[in-house]
């Protein structure tokens, strides 16, 4: 597994090479099995295929050309709705229940929930040899930016009322390999043992 998160970077020229639907089912399913908060599973993932949405979202994203020439799109949605689905209204402790943190607290726990099935269908996708990158540039309630783009973006993908696009991963084959390096801080920057500042 270490080896695979060394290997994984971000890739942003594909080539034309088509991914089967068979690798696009195991890379949702990783994200399908992630983690959530009492299983509350706050997300929805809709895969993209099409020439025409990608437009839309290469539009919503800035115009990054890579969102437009990837083979396939995960849009990531952050639905706020599954917490009250999840019927957990008789825990009364908000920090057990993030329903009862407010609504930012509740928006932030939502987003960061979406960050786990994110890393684990990347990390399928590098394992099947598919290359990705995360898409965070874009209109949505958050930034504030393309707002008129991102109201034709949620209704052309029917997303509702507390639910909102957070992320887009793009993929597909690397048109060529680079010889990018990935640079991280160092073990003993990131990395204390019971205090920050001493060493593991």
């Amino acid at each position: 597994m270490l080896d695979l998160i060394k290997s994984r970077k971000s890739v942003r020229k594909y080539s034309e090479k088509h991914i089967s639907d068979e690798d696009l089912r195991k890379i949702l399913e990783a994200g399908r099995l992630a983690p959530s908060w009492m299983n509350v599973q706050s997300w929805k993932f809709i895969l993209i295929k099409s020439e025409e949405n990608k437009e839309l979202l290469s539009k919503l994203s800035l115009g990054q050309a890579h969102v437009k020439n990837a083979d396939a799109l995960i849009v990531c949605v952050a639905d706020v709705n599954a917490w009250e689905e999840a019927k957990i209204t008789h825990i009364k402790n908000p920090g057990l229940n993030p329903a009862l943190q407010g609504e930012n607290g509740l928006l932030i726990r939502t987003m960061e929930q979406v960050i786990y099935p994110i890393s684990y269908m990347m990390l399928e996708a590098e394992s099947l040899g598919i290359k990705s990158c995360i898409i965070g540039a874009m209109g949505n309630e958050i930034t504030g930016i393309e707002q008129d783009t991102y109201h034709e973006v949620k209704q052309k993908l029917g997303l509702g009322d507390g639910q909102i696009l957070s992320t887009i991963i793009t993929l597909g084959y690397e048109a060529e390999e680079s010889m990018t390096t990935k640079i991280r801080k160092d073990f003993d920057d990131v990395i204390s043992l019971e205090k920050l500042g001493s060493k593991f």
